[in-house]
């Protein structure tokens, strides 16, 4: 194996579903003992790019390989090298949380020893060991999700694919799979993550690429995409939803970019420049315009502010699809999909 091989190299790669196009031809590198954050809306195409990844998946055009194996050409090679864990835990109910580990051992052609001592050990790393000889259908749901992510590690990959690893996770047990896979990394292991929680990239992403309709859109660090807002960023909240446009058109020209509105937060967001003397702008525009929001703020650039600016839709597991540009700013509606 060639050591100088980056963990996972993209180019061209094509999907259609029927007359879907599911990737329009991504490009992709990450680099080896990395965690490479994959951001988009539902639908971008992400969970696409992961099937093919994982050779589950043949692409229409362009080529994938993984520490320089081909996805097509070598998959066997590529099976042995990736773990991955997807949207749900894909685990046997009526198996014990060590049964299920010691299966997928063995399905790694692990000899029956092997299989149990490295089932033993995931288990403890993941605070399963008490529960390790219960049977599954009487877990929780973080603790069916900590499982699902142990047997992904049962075969030690060089590249742990996580689909959106925390989803339904309480608050307590995210930040349990985040010091997880920070551990992993420090181990050498190489993470290709992604998420709808744009915390959970700022956190632990060292670059991110963000998706939209089957293309990238835009790339890098999270500090280098929120340098991309502007030096700060003007929000405010309205307690009648029916005013956001009328306000972000009393607000265009402030700023150094168009306002952007989430109908689900009755929120707007602007990005600055000028810092306070925007913000006193924004009031004066406001005052004389009758409009008094229930909140206002000058705060630093998030993750969340990028990817509206970007996409125009809220990053979020409940997000509707876009309804449309707004005339005075980027709109953007939250609902159930």
């Amino acid at each position: 194996m060639d050591a100088s091989a980056k963990a996972v190299e993209v180019a061209g790669v094509a999907v259609s579903f029927g007359k879907t196009r599911a990737l329009a031809g991504v490009d992709l590198t990450v680099g080896t003992g990395t965690v490479q954050g994959l951001l988009g809306p539902n639908g971008a195409g992400k969970t696409t790019l992961v099937r093919v990844l994982a050779t589950l998946l043949r692409p229409d055009a362009g080529s994938a390989s993984v520490f320089g194996f081909d996805v097509l050409r070598d998959a066997t090679r590529v099976r042995g090298l990736i773990g991955l864990a997807g949207q749900f835990a894909a685990v046997d109910d009526t198996l014990t949380g060590r049964e299920n580990l010691e299966m997928v051992g063995r399905l790694y052609r692990l000899g029956r020893p092997e299989a149990r001592r490295r089932a033993a050990e995931t288990l403890e790393r993941l605070d399963l060991a008490d529960a390790a000889d219960r049977v599954v259908r009487g877990y929780s749901g973080g603790m069916r999700r900590r499982l699902d992510l142990g047997a992904s590690l049962v075969g030690r990959p060089r590249l742990l694919i996580l689909d959106e690893p925390t989803t339904g996770l309480d608050p307590q047990s995210r930040n349990d799979a985040w010091s997880f896979i920070r551990e992993l990394v420090a181990d050498g292991t190489t993470v290709l993550l992604t998420t709808q929680y744009l915390d959970e990239a700022d956190n632990l992403a060292d670059h991110i690429v963000v998706i939209d309709h089957g293309k990238v859109i835009a790339n890098g660090t999270p500090r280098e995409l929120k340098a991309r807002m502007g030096a700060d960023v003007l929000e405010l909240h309205l307690e009648d939803a029916d005013a956001l446009e009328d306000t972000a058109a009393a607000l265009h020209g402030i700023g150094s970019g168009e306002p952007t509105i989430d109908i689900g937060d009755r929120r707007i967001t602007l990005p600055v420049h000028q810092g306070a003397a925007d913000l006193m702008s924004a009031v004066r525009r406001l005052d004389e315009q009758g409009i008094v929001p229930s909140d206002l703020s000058l705060r630093r650039p998030s993750l969340d502010d990028v990817f509206l600016a970007l996409t125009g839709r809220g990053a979020t597991p409940e997000q509707a699809e876009l309804d449309g540009a707004a005339p005075a700013g980027r709109r953007s509606k939250r609902g159930a999909a």
